[in-house]
């Protein structure tokens, strides 16, 4: 059998892992292979240099598994991540990382901006969120508010078992779905329950099938 490139042996391993979970591996100083997930991206591109502060570079540095929190202020988002090192002839040769998305931090409510001030709402209140215009908007039955976070933001905030990104421009509660509707090119229209009609992009629609068993 001939040997397997090490991009096609690491996007078969790819596979064993949840479609949350990131990927990267790395030498001793730059990034050779990242695989991102629907849930968390990183940005991290083949050639980056292995910042100071990541878990990759704290493994490298103590010659061990690490696994912790890492805040925005590496990445610009949050994570959870376990990073191992790899060694040749004794000597640390890089490591890989398992990046995870850092689910909520144990809030129920999101504080949406109105026109008369800021109101909290319950997650479970929450229909849909979309960005338009350069602006996030929340929205529920009765109210729909401005907020500061993305919506890649609020992936990582959001409980994961009620919110689920569809498109790039919607994040929706799958507890307020009506109905879901075949579209073309193997895509989805959502009917939420306030008649709202939310598109799933074909990019996410297998994700989205995966997650909700269809």
């Amino acid at each position: 059998m001939a040997m397997l490139s090490l991009d096609a042996l690491l996007d078969v391993m790819g596979e064993l892992f949840s479609d949350e979970i990131s990927i990267a591996v790395s030498n001793k100083e730059t990034y050779l292979y990242y695989r991102p997930s629907k849930r968390v991206d990183l940005k991290i591109r083949p050639g980056d240099a292995v910042k100071e502060g990541t878990i990759a570079h704290k493994a490298i540095k103590d010659r061990q598994k690490v696994s912790e929190f890492i805040n925005r202020d590496v990445f610009g988002i949050p994570y959870h991540g376990m990073a191992v090192p790899f060694y040749s002839d004794g000597q640390v040769d890089g490591c890989v990382t398992a990046i995870y998305p850092a689910y909520t931090d144990g809030k129920s409510v999101v504080t949406v901006r109105t026109q008369d001030g800021w109101k909290p709402i319950p997650f479970s209140d929450v229909h849909y969120i979309e960005v338009k215009e350069r602006k996030t908007y929340v929205v529920t039955d009765n109210v729909s508010g401005t907020h500061k976070n993305t919506l890649q933001e609020f992936e990582y905030l959001l409980p994961r078992d009620a919110f689920i990104r569809c498109h790039r421009s919607f994040i929706v509660n799958v507890h307020h779905i009506q109905e879901i509707y075949p579209d073309t090119h193997s895509t989805f229209v959502l009917e939420m329950n306030d008649g709202s009609r939310i598109p799933v992009s074909q990019s996410y629609s297998s994700y989205f099938r995966k997650l909700l068993g269809f």
